[in-house]
């Protein structure tokens, strides 16, 4: 059966504005093996090989560079393990990317590209490619663009009636009054007063673990103490190894990000897609699972149907065995993908289509594991359900995207993560969490924007999620 698109819903690229971008970043990798340093005046030495063509090139350029995913190669080095203790899961979890060959080169952003395609030609180079940069994958809808002006009431009213997410299944402000208690604070990169940036990180994180009391918001997990690691300015890929550093098995990271890919049109967000597609992302969130720390990523807001051959198509760029992590059949990074669906039709008044069908925006494919509401998510932030000068006490119901499914997956998650911790009950590891997430839950529905062999995936049911935790 045919289905139309609802008239007040934004289904065109050309009509969202433009999101903050982080800047493109040159990664360049190295041959492995080469036993090299990088000397305390910015020069390659090998035992091995001669590395000063490479030095040229940065030369002529006005270039520098540094590691990417620490402060010397000998402590990356070391069995990248074992400085975590005994593995959780010795037998699936073995990690033998050598993370000391990845470097970021610093230059003028209109020479990336050339300094790349020089520097490809030294044959102790493996890879250098410009990454484009990074966003939020967060559709600003109306209803986020414009605050409510009105003084905010002397008490908050209890929006949690409005969070229909929270029922049964069928970068961020830290003083917000509702996201006191459990804040683990900032444990990589510099906070921004950015306010898009400010505003996003304080609605996923209202999702996550907003404060249990009388007023505001209640969020999926309110107990979960919350960290942050900035990608505003440090590589994506840094952000992540920086947070997988500081934690363990149990503990989940959620990547909020995705960048233009090879079939972005400039047009908005068409064409983004998950931020593991690069291969130095895709070796730090390979870092993290490794070492039995959930990792769950956004799909992106893309419209993309990440199963098209023109993933599985490797950029000259790339290293010659990078593979696509899009395609199933290849190497995962065990990370849990999100995809976007619609909330139950009438939520605050709206219809999407039918609830849990594929939203418009979302990218899609079979390795999209789980999907959360993409529209009307109740969350802190961004001033429209409750506005007035402190953005202390701000509030919003439109907070949208695969930014607003992928902390709804990521808090249910948490939930069965800390009831088996309770238990003394062995945690999920990623590749069990992927697992669950697709064997249990609501499932998607044929909706307006495609029907459900445009998988996104389930809605986690967290009852459902739990039994089948227990009864491993």
């Amino acid at each position: 059966m045919a289905m139309s698109s609802p008239e007040n819903v934004i289904t065109d690229y050309k009509s969202l504005p433009p999101l903050p971008i982080g800047q493109p970043e040159l990664i360049l990798m190295l041959q492995p093996g080469l036993e090299h340093v990088l000397s305390s005046s910015q020069q390659l030495i090998s035992s091995k090989e001669d590395l000063t063509n490479i030095h040229g090139v940065l030369d002529r350029h006005g270039a520098s560079m540094a590691l990417l995913f620490g402060t010397t190669e000998e402590r990356l080095r070391q069995p990248q393990l074992a400085a975590h203790g005994k593995r959780a899961f010795p037998a699936t979890y073995a990690y033998e990317e050598d993370l000391s060959t990845f470097y970021r080169v610093h230059a003028k952003a209109d020479s990336l590209e050339t300094i790349a395609a020089e520097l490809r030609k030294d044959p102790q180079v493996r890879a250098a490619y410009v990454k484009p940069g990074g966003s939020p994958p967060v559709i600003l809808a109306e209803k986020l663009l414009v605050k409510k002006e009105a003084v905010a009431p002397s008490t908050t009213p209890n929006f949690v009636e409005r969070q229909g997410y929270l029922n049964h299944a069928p970068e961020r402000d830290r003083l917000h009054q509702d996201l006191l208690e459990y804040d683990g604070g900032l444990i990589a990169g510099t906070a921004t007063t950015n306010e898009d940036f400010v505003n996003h990180g304080t609605a996923v994180t209202g999702i996550l673990g907003g404060d249990v009391n009388a007023y505001g918001v209640t969020g999926i997990c309110p107990r979960a103490t919350i960290f942050t690691s900035s990608f505003w300015d440090q590589s994506t890929s840094t952000a992540i190894k920086a947070a997988a550093d500081r934690l363990g098995p149990r503990d989940i990271i959620l990547l909020e990000i995705h960048r233009s890919g090879p079939r972005a049109t400039g047009n908005g967000q068409e064409g983004y897609i998950p931020i593991e597609w690069w291969p130095d992302d895709f070796a730090a969130i390979k870092y993290a699972t490794s070492k039995g720390i959930t990792v769950v990523e956004a799909a992106g807001n893309g419209g993309e149907n990440l199963d098209d051959p023109i993933y599985d198509a490797r950029p000259s760029y790339f290293p010659a065995d990078w593979t696509n992590p899009f395609n199933p059949a290849n190497p995962s990074s065990d990370a849990i993908l999100v995809g976007a669906g619609a909330p139950p039709p009438g939520t605050h008044g709206v219809d999407y289509g039918p609830d849990r069908s594929r939203l418009w925006y979302s990218n899609y494919g079979a390795r999209v594991d789980a999907q959360g509401w993409g529209y009307e998510v109740t969350t802190t932030g961004y001033g429209w359900l409750q506005g007035g000068p402190s953005a202390d006490l701000w509030y919003t119901d439109g907070f949208s995207g695969t930014s607003s499914a992928s902390p709804i997956v990521t808090g249910a998650l948490a939930c069965v993560q800390g009831i088996l911790k309770d238990f003394d009950r062995r945690p999920l590891s990623p590749t069990e969490s992927r697992s669950i997430l697709r064997k249990t839950g609501s499932s998607q529905q044929d909706g307006y924007w495609g029907p459900v062999a445009q998988r996104i995936g389930n809605r986690p049911n967290i009852r459902e999620m739990l039994q089948a935790a227990l009864n491993r």
